[in-house]
Protein backbone atom coordinates (compact mmCIF):
# COMPACT_ATOMS: atom_id res chain seq x y z
CA UNK A 1 0.00 0.00 0.00
CA UNK A 2 1.15 3.55 -0.87
CA UNK A 3 1.30 6.42 1.93
CA UNK A 4 -1.50 9.02 1.88
CA UNK A 5 -3.32 6.95 -0.46
CA UNK A 6 -6.66 9.08 0.82
CA UNK A 7 -5.82 11.29 -1.68
CA UNK A 8 -5.81 8.67 -4.62
CA UNK A 9 -8.09 8.25 -6.90
CA UNK A 10 -10.48 4.91 -6.90
CA UNK A 11 -9.52 2.00 -8.99
CA UNK A 12 -12.70 -0.03 -7.99
CA UNK A 13 -13.48 -3.41 -9.60
CA UNK A 14 -16.69 -3.40 -11.40
CA UNK A 15 -18.91 -6.45 -11.23
CA UNK A 16 -22.40 -7.44 -11.38
CA UNK A 17 -23.26 -4.15 -11.35
CA UNK A 18 -21.46 -3.42 -8.16
CA UNK A 19 -18.52 -0.93 -8.17
CA UNK A 20 -16.17 -2.55 -5.60
CA UNK A 21 -13.05 -0.93 -3.77
CA UNK A 22 -10.97 -4.58 -2.76
CA UNK A 23 -8.88 -4.05 0.20
CA UNK A 24 -6.02 -5.15 -1.23
CA UNK A 25 -2.29 -4.13 -1.51
CA UNK A 26 -2.11 -3.00 -5.37
CA UNK A 27 -0.02 -1.46 -7.95
CA UNK A 28 1.01 2.14 -8.34
CA UNK A 29 -0.82 4.14 -11.21
CA UNK A 30 1.43 7.27 -12.43
CA UNK A 31 1.25 10.63 -14.28
CA UNK A 32 3.92 10.29 -16.32
CA UNK A 33 4.17 13.84 -16.60
CA UNK A 34 5.45 14.50 -13.12
CA UNK A 35 6.06 11.19 -11.92
CA UNK A 36 3.41 11.59 -9.39
CA UNK A 37 1.83 8.29 -8.03
CA UNK A 38 -2.09 9.25 -8.98
CA UNK A 39 -4.25 5.81 -8.10
CA UNK A 40 -3.52 2.05 -7.08
CA UNK A 41 -4.48 -0.39 -9.08
CA UNK A 42 -5.46 -3.34 -6.80
CA UNK A 43 -4.33 -6.89 -7.94
CA UNK A 44 -7.09 -9.42 -8.28
CA UNK A 45 -7.37 -12.98 -7.85
CA UNK A 46 -8.30 -16.00 -9.53
CA UNK A 47 -12.04 -15.22 -6.85
CA UNK A 48 -12.38 -12.00 -8.61
CA UNK A 49 -12.16 -13.40 -12.04
CA UNK A 50 -14.60 -15.83 -11.30
CA UNK A 51 -17.01 -13.35 -9.92
CA UNK A 52 -17.07 -11.01 -12.64
CA UNK A 53 -17.42 -14.33 -14.58
CA UNK A 54 -20.35 -15.88 -13.32
CA UNK A 55 -22.13 -12.48 -13.02
CA UNK A 56 -21.63 -12.12 -17.08
CA UNK A 57 -23.00 -15.60 -17.34
CA UNK A 58 -25.59 -14.97 -15.14
CA UNK A 59 -26.67 -11.77 -17.09
CA UNK A 60 -25.81 -13.49 -20.91
CA UNK A 61 -29.25 -15.50 -20.95
CA UNK A 62 -31.36 -12.30 -20.56
CA UNK A 63 -29.19 -9.81 -22.62
CA UNK A 64 -29.25 -12.48 -25.46
CA UNK A 65 -32.63 -12.61 -25.71
CA UNK A 66 -32.77 -8.84 -25.99
CA UNK A 67 -33.60 -7.55 -29.49
CA UNK A 68 -30.25 -6.05 -31.48
CA UNK A 69 -32.26 -2.50 -31.92
CA UNK A 70 -32.32 -2.32 -28.28
CA UNK A 71 -29.08 -3.18 -27.86
CA UNK A 72 -28.13 -0.73 -30.47
CA UNK A 73 -30.49 1.99 -28.46
CA UNK A 74 -28.33 1.25 -25.20
CA UNK A 75 -25.06 2.04 -27.44
CA UNK A 76 -26.51 4.84 -28.81
CA UNK A 77 -27.07 6.73 -25.46
CA UNK A 78 -23.65 5.72 -24.79
CA UNK A 79 -21.87 7.61 -28.03
CA UNK A 80 -24.07 10.28 -26.77
CA UNK A 81 -22.74 10.22 -23.00
CA UNK A 82 -18.75 9.92 -24.53
CA UNK A 83 -19.46 13.02 -26.81
CA UNK A 84 -20.91 14.98 -23.98
CA UNK A 85 -18.07 14.05 -21.49
CA UNK A 86 -15.48 14.10 -23.96
CA UNK A 87 -13.09 16.54 -22.29
CA UNK A 88 -13.21 14.96 -19.22
CA UNK A 89 -11.93 11.50 -21.14
CA UNK A 90 -9.16 13.04 -22.89
CA UNK A 91 -8.03 14.98 -19.44
CA UNK A 92 -8.09 11.14 -17.58
CA UNK A 93 -6.32 9.41 -20.44
CA UNK A 94 -3.80 12.05 -20.40
CA UNK A 95 -3.58 12.21 -16.76
CA UNK A 96 -2.45 8.80 -16.46
CA UNK A 97 -1.07 7.72 -19.51
CA UNK A 98 1.08 10.99 -20.21
CA UNK A 99 0.17 11.35 -24.11
CA UNK A 100 -0.91 15.09 -25.27
CA UNK A 101 -4.42 16.53 -25.37
CA UNK A 102 -4.12 16.39 -29.20
CA UNK A 103 -3.64 12.83 -28.94
CA UNK A 104 -5.80 11.63 -26.31
CA UNK A 105 -8.55 13.46 -27.82
CA UNK A 106 -7.72 11.06 -31.01
CA UNK A 107 -7.66 7.71 -28.66
CA UNK A 108 -11.17 8.72 -27.48
CA UNK A 109 -12.86 9.53 -31.17
CA UNK A 110 -10.88 6.69 -32.98
CA UNK A 111 -12.86 4.62 -29.42
CA UNK A 112 -15.99 6.35 -30.28
CA UNK A 113 -15.64 5.55 -33.57
CA UNK A 114 -16.13 1.52 -32.92
CA UNK A 115 -19.41 2.62 -30.56
CA UNK A 116 -20.85 4.21 -33.45
CA UNK A 117 -19.90 1.02 -36.17
CA UNK A 118 -21.74 -0.87 -33.75
CA UNK A 119 -25.20 1.02 -33.62
CA UNK A 120 -25.31 -0.95 -37.30
CA UNK A 121 -25.76 -4.43 -35.36
CA UNK A 122 -29.32 -4.68 -36.67
CA UNK A 123 -27.98 -4.82 -40.09
CA UNK A 124 -24.65 -6.53 -39.24
CA UNK A 125 -26.05 -9.56 -37.56
CA UNK A 126 -28.87 -10.24 -40.52
CA UNK A 127 -28.44 -13.48 -41.65
CA UNK A 128 -28.75 -15.47 -45.40
CA UNK A 129 -31.49 -17.51 -46.89
CA UNK A 130 -31.67 -19.66 -49.76
CA UNK A 131 -35.09 -21.17 -50.64
CA UNK A 132 -34.91 -24.18 -52.53
CA UNK A 133 -31.73 -25.22 -51.77
CA UNK A 134 -33.58 -29.10 -52.93
CA UNK A 135 -37.20 -28.90 -53.97
CA UNK A 136 -38.84 -28.22 -51.40
CA UNK A 137 -36.53 -27.47 -48.47
CA UNK A 138 -35.26 -24.23 -47.50
CA UNK A 139 -31.89 -23.30 -45.95
CA UNK A 140 -30.88 -20.52 -43.46
CA UNK A 141 -27.50 -19.12 -41.67
CA UNK A 142 -28.05 -17.14 -38.38
CA UNK A 143 -25.45 -15.05 -36.27
CA UNK A 144 -25.85 -16.04 -32.44
CA UNK A 145 -23.61 -14.55 -29.58
CA UNK A 146 -20.84 -16.68 -28.20
CA UNK A 147 -21.25 -16.20 -24.39
CA UNK A 148 -18.81 -14.60 -21.71
CA UNK A 149 -15.93 -12.76 -23.63
CA UNK A 150 -13.12 -10.64 -22.17
CA UNK A 151 -10.62 -8.51 -23.15
CA UNK A 152 -6.79 -8.16 -21.68
CA UNK A 153 -5.91 -4.25 -22.89
CA UNK A 154 -2.32 -2.77 -23.00
CA UNK A 155 -1.40 0.57 -21.05
CA UNK A 156 -1.04 3.00 -24.78
CA UNK A 157 -4.34 3.36 -25.54
CA UNK A 158 -6.74 3.12 -22.59
CA UNK A 159 -9.87 4.15 -23.93
CA UNK A 160 -9.87 3.05 -28.07
CA UNK A 161 -8.45 -0.05 -27.41
CA UNK A 162 -11.20 -1.71 -25.04
CA UNK A 163 -13.67 0.01 -27.04
CA UNK A 164 -12.39 -1.96 -30.31
CA UNK A 165 -13.59 -4.73 -28.08
CA UNK A 166 -16.73 -4.46 -25.96
CA UNK A 167 -18.85 -2.54 -28.08
CA UNK A 168 -19.12 -5.25 -30.83
CA UNK A 169 -19.08 -7.95 -28.52
CA UNK A 170 -22.03 -6.88 -26.52
CA UNK A 171 -23.94 -5.19 -29.55
CA UNK A 172 -23.97 -9.01 -31.05
CA UNK A 173 -25.50 -10.19 -27.52
CA UNK A 174 -22.49 -11.34 -25.76
CA UNK A 175 -21.74 -10.23 -22.03
CA UNK A 176 -18.01 -9.23 -21.10
CA UNK A 177 -15.04 -9.26 -18.40
CA UNK A 178 -12.44 -6.56 -19.22
CA UNK A 179 -9.09 -6.37 -17.21
CA UNK A 180 -7.61 -2.88 -18.09
CA UNK A 181 -3.83 -2.66 -18.21
CA UNK A 182 -3.06 -2.19 -14.51
CA UNK A 183 -0.72 0.86 -15.58
CA UNK A 184 -3.87 2.71 -17.08
CA UNK A 185 -7.04 1.49 -15.15
CA UNK A 186 -9.04 5.15 -14.69
CA UNK A 187 -9.75 6.01 -17.93
CA UNK A 188 -11.93 2.37 -18.59
CA UNK A 189 -13.74 2.63 -15.42
CA UNK A 190 -14.76 6.66 -16.52
CA UNK A 191 -15.94 5.17 -19.86
CA UNK A 192 -17.60 2.01 -18.31
CA UNK A 193 -19.69 4.29 -16.02
CA UNK A 194 -21.12 6.08 -18.57
CA UNK A 195 -22.21 3.03 -20.02
CA UNK A 196 -24.02 1.94 -17.32
CA UNK A 197 -25.62 5.35 -16.86
CA UNK A 198 -27.21 4.68 -20.81
CA UNK A 199 -28.88 1.97 -19.31
CA UNK A 200 -26.56 -1.37 -19.85
CA UNK A 201 -28.18 -4.33 -17.34
CA UNK A 202 -26.11 -5.51 -14.86
CA UNK A 203 -23.28 -7.81 -15.33
CA UNK A 204 -23.06 -7.08 -19.02
CA UNK A 205 -19.76 -6.01 -18.30
CA UNK A 206 -17.56 -6.38 -15.89
CA UNK A 207 -14.23 -4.95 -14.79
CA UNK A 208 -11.72 -6.98 -12.68
CA UNK A 209 -8.04 -5.50 -12.39
CA UNK A 210 -4.46 -7.53 -12.14
CA UNK A 211 -1.38 -9.17 -13.72
CA UNK A 212 -0.58 -12.78 -14.46
CA UNK A 213 -2.82 -14.49 -12.24
CA UNK A 214 -5.67 -12.27 -13.42
CA UNK A 215 -4.72 -12.96 -17.15
CA UNK A 216 -4.15 -16.62 -16.84
CA UNK A 217 -7.56 -17.20 -14.69
CA UNK A 218 -9.88 -15.75 -17.81
CA UNK A 219 -7.69 -17.84 -20.35
CA UNK A 220 -8.43 -20.78 -18.12
CA UNK A 221 -11.82 -20.26 -17.26
CA UNK A 222 -14.59 -22.42 -18.64
CA UNK A 223 -17.38 -20.25 -18.97
CA UNK A 224 -14.99 -17.63 -21.35
CA UNK A 225 -16.00 -18.55 -24.38
CA UNK A 226 -13.59 -15.83 -26.10
CA UNK A 227 -10.41 -13.69 -25.67
CA UNK A 228 -9.77 -10.59 -27.40
CA UNK A 229 -6.06 -8.98 -26.44
CA UNK A 230 -3.77 -6.53 -27.45
CA UNK A 231 0.15 -6.22 -25.96
CA UNK A 232 3.24 -7.24 -27.14
CA UNK A 233 4.80 -10.16 -29.43
CA UNK A 234 5.73 -13.05 -26.85
CA UNK A 235 2.45 -11.96 -24.38
CA UNK A 236 -0.22 -12.47 -27.08
CA UNK A 237 1.75 -15.78 -28.15
CA UNK A 238 1.34 -17.01 -25.01
CA UNK A 239 -1.91 -15.50 -24.76
CA UNK A 240 -3.58 -17.08 -28.18
CA UNK A 241 -1.63 -20.60 -27.34
CA UNK A 242 -3.01 -20.64 -23.83
CA UNK A 243 -6.47 -19.47 -24.92
CA UNK A 244 -6.89 -22.03 -27.53
CA UNK A 245 -5.48 -25.19 -25.29
CA UNK A 246 -8.48 -24.33 -23.19
CA UNK A 247 -11.18 -24.46 -25.95
CA UNK A 248 -11.82 -20.39 -26.53
CA UNK A 249 -11.43 -18.37 -29.97
CA UNK A 250 -9.07 -16.20 -29.64
CA UNK A 251 -7.62 -12.91 -31.49
CA UNK A 252 -4.23 -11.78 -30.09
CA UNK A 253 -2.83 -8.82 -31.25
CA UNK A 254 1.21 -8.61 -30.67
CA UNK A 255 4.13 -5.96 -31.11
CA UNK A 256 5.45 -4.71 -34.68
CA UNK A 257 8.41 -2.92 -36.31
CA UNK A 258 6.74 -0.85 -38.89
CA UNK A 259 8.78 0.55 -42.33
CA UNK A 260 8.07 4.14 -43.55
CA UNK A 261 9.67 3.83 -47.61
CA UNK A 262 10.96 7.55 -48.21
CA UNK A 263 11.24 7.74 -52.03
CA UNK A 264 14.09 10.27 -53.53
CA UNK A 265 10.22 11.96 -54.99
CA UNK A 266 8.68 12.33 -52.10
CA UNK A 267 7.13 15.74 -50.98
CA UNK A 268 9.61 17.34 -48.64
CA UNK A 269 7.05 18.97 -46.27
CA UNK A 270 4.46 16.34 -46.27
CA UNK A 271 6.60 13.41 -45.78
CA UNK A 272 8.35 14.90 -43.35
CA UNK A 273 5.48 15.54 -41.40
CA UNK A 274 3.71 12.20 -41.71
CA UNK A 275 7.38 10.50 -40.38
CA UNK A 276 7.53 12.84 -37.33
CA UNK A 277 4.05 12.32 -36.62
CA UNK A 278 4.23 8.44 -37.33
CA UNK A 279 7.94 7.45 -34.89
CA UNK A 280 7.28 9.87 -32.31
CA UNK A 281 3.30 10.27 -31.83
CA UNK A 282 2.46 9.49 -28.44
CA UNK A 283 6.13 8.92 -27.92
CA UNK A 284 6.11 5.95 -30.03
CA UNK A 285 4.34 3.65 -27.26
CA UNK A 286 1.96 2.51 -30.36
CA UNK A 287 2.15 -0.75 -32.35
CA UNK A 288 1.60 1.33 -35.74
CA UNK A 289 4.59 3.19 -34.87
CA UNK A 290 6.18 4.50 -37.83
CA UNK A 291 10.04 2.77 -36.15
CA UNK A 292 12.51 2.68 -39.08
CA UNK A 293 12.69 5.12 -42.04
CA UNK A 294 14.17 3.56 -45.37
CA UNK A 295 15.61 6.20 -47.17
CA UNK A 296 15.67 5.14 -50.76
CA UNK A 297 18.81 6.76 -53.19
CA UNK A 298 18.50 10.70 -52.98
CA UNK A 299 16.03 10.81 -50.41
CA UNK A 300 18.91 11.17 -48.03
CA UNK A 301 20.15 14.87 -49.35
CA UNK A 302 16.37 15.96 -49.60
CA UNK A 303 13.75 14.20 -46.90
CA UNK A 304 16.52 13.11 -44.40
CA UNK A 305 18.38 16.37 -43.81
CA UNK A 306 14.65 18.36 -43.31
CA UNK A 307 13.34 15.11 -40.93
CA UNK A 308 16.65 15.62 -38.45
CA UNK A 309 16.26 19.21 -38.60
CA UNK A 310 12.47 18.86 -37.80
CA UNK A 311 13.01 16.11 -35.17
CA UNK A 312 15.57 18.09 -33.05
CA UNK A 313 12.53 20.96 -32.66
CA UNK A 314 10.57 18.55 -31.04
CA UNK A 315 9.48 20.26 -27.81
CA UNK A 316 8.83 17.61 -24.78
CA UNK A 317 7.26 18.98 -21.59
CA UNK A 318 4.50 17.79 -19.58
CA UNK A 319 0.72 17.26 -21.03
CA UNK A 320 -1.43 17.51 -18.07
CA UNK A 321 -1.44 21.88 -18.40
CA UNK A 322 -3.09 24.09 -20.72
CA UNK A 323 0.26 25.08 -22.45
CA UNK A 324 1.09 21.89 -24.72
CA UNK A 325 4.31 20.80 -25.75
CA UNK A 326 4.96 18.53 -29.33
CA UNK A 327 5.56 15.37 -27.07
CA UNK A 328 4.58 13.86 -23.87
CA UNK A 329 6.66 11.74 -21.17
CA UNK A 330 6.97 7.60 -21.19
CA UNK A 331 4.71 5.57 -19.58
CA UNK A 332 6.97 4.79 -16.75
CA UNK A 333 10.31 4.99 -14.80
CA UNK A 334 11.71 2.05 -16.03
CA UNK A 335 10.29 1.87 -19.10
CA UNK A 336 12.00 5.36 -19.81
CA UNK A 337 15.45 3.56 -18.57
CA UNK A 338 14.47 0.36 -21.00
CA UNK A 339 14.54 2.61 -24.19
CA UNK A 340 17.48 4.64 -22.92
CA UNK A 341 19.62 1.40 -22.48
CA UNK A 342 18.39 0.53 -26.44
CA UNK A 343 19.74 3.70 -27.74
CA UNK A 344 23.12 3.00 -25.75
CA UNK A 345 22.99 -0.28 -27.44
CA UNK A 346 22.17 1.34 -30.74
CA UNK A 347 25.36 3.98 -30.78
CA UNK A 348 27.89 0.91 -29.30
CA UNK A 349 26.64 -1.54 -32.25
CA UNK A 350 27.72 1.14 -34.56
CA UNK A 351 24.39 3.83 -35.31
CA UNK A 352 25.15 7.08 -35.66
CA UNK A 353 22.99 9.58 -33.68
CA UNK A 354 22.21 12.87 -35.31
CA UNK A 355 18.75 13.63 -33.00
CA UNK A 356 19.50 12.62 -29.35
CA UNK A 357 17.30 12.87 -26.73
CA UNK A 358 18.92 11.22 -24.11
CA UNK A 359 19.57 14.51 -22.51
CA UNK A 360 16.36 15.98 -22.65
CA UNK A 361 15.74 18.38 -19.66
CA UNK A 362 11.98 19.39 -18.36
CA UNK A 363 12.65 21.77 -15.47
CA UNK A 364 9.15 22.97 -14.68
CA UNK A 365 8.91 18.70 -14.39
CA UNK A 366 11.92 16.84 -13.37
CA UNK A 367 10.29 13.75 -12.43
CA UNK A 368 8.61 12.88 -15.28
CA UNK A 369 9.81 10.43 -17.21
CA UNK A 370 10.90 11.90 -20.54
CA UNK A 371 13.38 10.54 -23.50
CA UNK A 372 13.74 13.12 -26.33
CA UNK A 373 12.89 12.20 -29.69
CA UNK A 374 16.27 10.55 -31.06
CA UNK A 375 16.99 9.36 -35.05
CA UNK A 376 19.48 6.31 -34.75
CA UNK A 377 21.07 6.54 -38.54
CA UNK A 378 22.51 3.93 -40.31
CA UNK A 379 21.47 1.39 -38.55
CA UNK A 380 21.94 -2.27 -39.90
CA UNK A 381 20.08 -5.19 -39.64
CA UNK A 382 21.67 -7.13 -37.35
CA UNK A 383 21.65 -4.43 -34.22
CA UNK A 384 19.34 -4.65 -31.45
CA UNK A 385 17.81 -1.52 -32.32
CA UNK A 386 16.83 -2.97 -35.88
CA UNK A 387 15.47 -5.85 -34.38
CA UNK A 388 13.44 -5.27 -30.93
CA UNK A 389 10.46 -3.10 -30.34
CA UNK A 390 11.56 0.19 -29.23
CA UNK A 391 8.10 1.39 -28.38
CA UNK A 392 9.56 4.85 -27.46
CA UNK A 393 10.27 7.64 -29.19
CA UNK A 394 12.90 6.84 -31.57
CA UNK A 395 13.09 6.56 -35.20
CA UNK A 396 15.37 3.89 -37.17
CA UNK A 397 17.50 5.20 -40.26
CA UNK A 398 18.45 2.86 -42.87
CA UNK A 399 19.70 3.50 -46.52
CA UNK A 400 18.43 1.65 -49.56
CA UNK A 401 19.65 1.95 -53.41
CA UNK A 402 16.24 1.59 -54.52
CA UNK A 403 12.28 -0.02 -54.01
CA UNK A 404 13.21 -3.10 -54.27
CA UNK A 405 15.61 -3.39 -51.84
CA UNK A 406 13.62 -1.29 -49.80
CA UNK A 407 10.62 -3.96 -50.39
CA UNK A 408 12.98 -6.64 -49.55
CA UNK A 409 13.93 -5.03 -46.31
CA UNK A 410 10.69 -4.93 -44.96
CA UNK A 411 9.46 -8.18 -45.87
CA UNK A 412 12.23 -9.88 -43.61
CA UNK A 413 10.90 -8.90 -40.69
CA UNK A 414 9.07 -11.13 -38.83
CA UNK A 415 6.12 -8.75 -37.71
CA UNK A 416 3.43 -7.61 -40.30
CA UNK A 417 1.20 -4.44 -39.11
CA UNK A 418 1.77 -2.24 -40.76
CA UNK A 419 4.04 -0.28 -43.74
CA UNK A 420 4.43 3.03 -45.65
CA UNK A 421 5.57 4.66 -48.63
CA UNK A 422 5.97 8.36 -49.35
CA UNK A 423 6.19 8.69 -53.08
CA UNK A 424 4.61 10.67 -55.86
CA UNK A 425 5.09 7.70 -58.26
CA UNK A 426 1.56 5.83 -58.81
CA UNK A 427 4.20 3.02 -59.97
CA UNK A 428 6.34 2.62 -57.62
CA UNK A 429 3.25 3.42 -54.84
CA UNK A 430 1.13 0.30 -56.95
CA UNK A 431 4.15 -1.90 -57.11
CA UNK A 432 4.76 -1.58 -53.33
CA UNK A 433 1.23 -2.08 -52.31
CA UNK A 434 1.15 -5.13 -54.25
CA UNK A 435 4.44 -7.04 -52.75
CA UNK A 436 5.00 -5.40 -49.31
CA UNK A 437 4.11 -8.12 -46.91
CA UNK A 438 2.05 -6.43 -43.94
CA UNK A 439 -1.52 -6.23 -43.36
CA UNK A 440 -2.09 -2.68 -43.37
CA UNK A 441 -0.35 -0.04 -46.25
CA UNK A 442 -0.29 3.59 -46.02
CA UNK A 443 0.60 5.65 -49.64
CA UNK A 444 1.77 9.21 -48.44
CA UNK A 445 0.27 8.67 -44.98
CA UNK A 446 2.37 7.66 -41.72
CA UNK A 447 0.31 5.52 -39.75
CA UNK A 448 -1.98 3.42 -41.94
CA UNK A 449 -4.42 2.28 -38.86
CA UNK A 450 -7.55 1.22 -40.32
CA UNK A 451 -10.43 3.02 -39.31
CA UNK A 452 -13.14 1.22 -36.84
CA UNK A 453 -15.34 -0.37 -40.12
CA UNK A 454 -12.62 -1.78 -41.35
CA UNK A 455 -10.30 -5.07 -39.27
CA UNK A 456 -7.07 -4.14 -37.47
CA UNK A 457 -5.13 -6.22 -39.89
CA UNK A 458 -1.83 -7.38 -38.79
CA UNK A 459 -0.40 -10.27 -40.36
CA UNK A 460 3.26 -12.49 -39.42
CA UNK A 461 4.01 -12.32 -35.33
CA UNK A 462 1.62 -9.14 -35.10
CA UNK A 463 -1.35 -10.89 -34.98
CA UNK A 464 -2.35 -14.46 -33.83
CA UNK A 465 -5.92 -15.99 -34.76
CA UNK A 466 -7.58 -15.61 -38.27
CA UNK A 467 -10.39 -12.67 -37.25
CA UNK A 468 -9.07 -9.49 -36.24
CA UNK A 469 -10.62 -6.55 -34.84
CA UNK A 470 -12.82 -3.86 -35.63
CA UNK A 471 -14.86 -4.41 -38.92
CA UNK A 472 -17.09 -7.11 -40.16
CA UNK A 473 -14.65 -9.51 -38.67
CA UNK A 474 -15.06 -8.28 -35.09
CA UNK A 475 -18.66 -9.06 -35.50
CA UNK A 476 -18.15 -12.68 -37.10
CA UNK A 477 -15.22 -12.98 -34.35
CA UNK A 478 -18.45 -12.20 -31.54
CA UNK A 479 -20.69 -14.35 -32.72
CA UNK A 480 -21.25 -18.31 -34.21
CA UNK A 481 -23.52 -19.51 -37.33
CA UNK A 482 -26.30 -21.09 -36.81
CA UNK A 483 -27.79 -23.02 -40.43
CA UNK A 484 -31.27 -24.04 -40.03
CA UNK A 485 -32.12 -26.54 -43.18
CA UNK A 486 -36.32 -27.11 -42.74
CA UNK A 487 -39.00 -28.59 -45.32
CA UNK A 488 -42.70 -28.64 -44.46
CA UNK A 489 -44.86 -31.56 -45.55
CA UNK A 490 -49.19 -30.90 -46.18
CA UNK A 491 -51.18 -32.71 -44.19
CA UNK A 492 -50.21 -36.41 -44.29
CA UNK A 493 -47.57 -36.09 -46.70
CA UNK A 494 -44.46 -38.33 -45.77
CA UNK A 495 -46.33 -39.98 -42.83
CA UNK A 496 -45.88 -43.48 -43.06
CA UNK A 497 -48.71 -44.17 -40.31
CA UNK A 498 -51.45 -42.33 -42.46
CA UNK A 499 -50.04 -43.67 -45.64
CA UNK A 500 -50.37 -47.21 -44.18
CA UNK A 501 -53.92 -46.47 -42.76
CA UNK A 502 -55.29 -45.79 -46.39
CA UNK A 503 -54.12 -49.53 -47.47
Amino acid sequence: MFSNTSSLTECPFYIGGEWLQPKVAGTPVFNPSTGDTIAECPIGKAADVNAAVEAAAAAFPAWMETPPVERARILGRFKMLMEENIEDLVRSNTREHGKTLVESRGDVKRGMEVVEFALGVPSLLMGEVLENIARGIDCEAIRQPLGVCAGITPFNFPAMVPLWMYPIAIACGNTFVLKPSEKVPLTAIKIAKLLEKAGLPKGVLNIVHGGRDVVDALLTHPKVKAISFVGSTPIARYIYETGTKHGKRVQSNGGAKNYVILMPDADVENSTRGVIEAAFGCAGERCMAGSTAVVVGGAEKTVLPTLIEATKRIKVGPTDREAQPDMGAVITRQHRDRVLELIEAGVKEGAKIPADGRGVKVSEAPNGFYVGATILDHVQTGMTVAKEEIFGPVLNVMHMEDLDKAIELANKSFYGNGASIFTRSGKAAREFKHRVQCGMVGINIGVPASMAWFPFNGWNESFFGDLHMQGREGVQFFTQQKVTTSRWFSYGEGDIWHTEAKK
